[in-house]
């Protein structure tokens, strides 16, 4: 992913008014982000435990999404698999995101999910610079750049849903 401002994250939420999208926390380290690493910019609003946020170039521009999650924690011997990196987590380790539909859609308060890992962090676990605790990823016959380009594939499968009415 290519590095983005502030203003350009604000810029491109999809399913939130202009008015939220200037209200949003913003990453503390968006300056340290290890941008060549990520596929999604993701990170949580440390102000409203069970809100997070995505920001992605799809289809040739940058799309920025709200997720809301529960704040319940699951059980540690629990374990869930992220629906865009695959990697398993025990616990609370993997939540089911939703996020408001775009347009009308959402203004009539249709939404989508997905399981997500809870820290946004599927990049780092698929390029393994980041390891999951006590989780894990199965061994798999696809090469780092494969594993990359099927989670990409996953992630903008979940925003196209965005727009389907």
């Amino acid at each position: 992913m290519k590095a983005v401002s502030e203003q350009d994250i604000r810029a491109s939420f999809v399913n939130c008014s202009k008015g939220e999208a200037k209200r949003l926390p913003m990453p503390r380290d968006l300056a340290e982000q290890p941008w060549d690493d990520l596929d999604f910019l993701g990170w949580r609003d440390l102000a409203a435990p069970g809100r997070s946020y995505v920001v992605a170039e799809h289809d040739g521009e940058l799309i920025g999404i709200t997720l809301r999650f529960p704040s319940q924690q699951r059980g540690f011997l629990h374990r869930s698999m992220c629906s865009l990196c695959l990697t398993t987590h025990p616990g609370s380790g993997v939540s089911l995101m939703t996020a408001r539909k775009t347009g009308a859609a959402g203004r009539e308060g249709n939404s989508v999910g997905v399981y997500i890992c809870t820290d946004l962090a599927c990049s780092l676990y698929v390029r393994g610079r980041k390891l999951p605790s006590s989780g894990g990823r199965f061994k798999e016959t696809l090469t780092l750049e494969e594993q990359v380009a099927r989670t990409r594939a996953n992630l903008a499968a979940f925003l196209r849903t965005l727009y389907v009415a």
